[in-house]
Order: C-alpha cells, then sequence, then structure tokens
C-alpha cells in the first residue's frame, strides 16, 4: 500500500487510465475484427467500409497515445494490402 499521498493519486489516476485505455483498445480489436471477417467475406464494398473504420479506430488510439504509431502502421499496411487484393481479385498472402 502507498504511505505517500502523491504516490495514492498516482494508484488512482493509473487505474482511471487504464480503464481507458482497455475501452480504446477494445474498441479497435474489435473493429480489426470486423474489417477481417469483412476482408475474409469478399465483398468488396463492405470490406472497403469496414476497413475504413477499422483504420479511424486505430489512429484514434494513436493520437491518445494508446498503441504505437509504427505498431499501428504496421496493422493499417496489412489490412490495406488484403483490401486491394480483394479489390484486384487476387488472394493476399
Amino acid at each position: 500500500m502507498a504511505n505517500h499521498k502523491s504516490a495514492i493519486k498516482r494508484i488512482r489516476t493509473n487505474e482511471r487510465k487504464r480503464i481507458r485505455n482497455r475501452l480504446i483498445i477494445s474498441r479497435t480489436r474489435t473493429e480489426v475484427k470486423k474489417a477481417r471477417l469483412a476482408l475474409a467475406s469478399g465483398t468488396p464494398d463492405n470490406a472497403r467500409e469496414a476497413t475504413l473504420q477499422a483504420i479511424r479506430e486505430l489512429d484514434k488510439a494513436v493520437a491518445k497515445g494508446i498503441l504505437h504509431k509504427n505498431n499501428v502502421a504496421r496493422r493499417k499496411s496489412r489490412l490495406m494490402k488484403h483490401l486491394n487484393a480483394l479489390a484486384n481479385g487476387e488472394a493476399a498472402k
């Protein structure tokens, strides 16, 4: 247990940030999962919309400092790679 007033406050603020971060990460994962499912279904219009929504959520997480920008860049790149392959009628690796 913390003994100093500042340490007690830090515990409270860390818990609030942890809850906020979990919400945003969960929302981001859900949108990425929806995008992957839409890409797997093979309908370009639905896949495009879901992918763009996932990219929006990923960008929001970076803006809030929850995910690292390079991590998000990699995820966005992979999603767009699959989307472009679907649009061109190819199978993405």
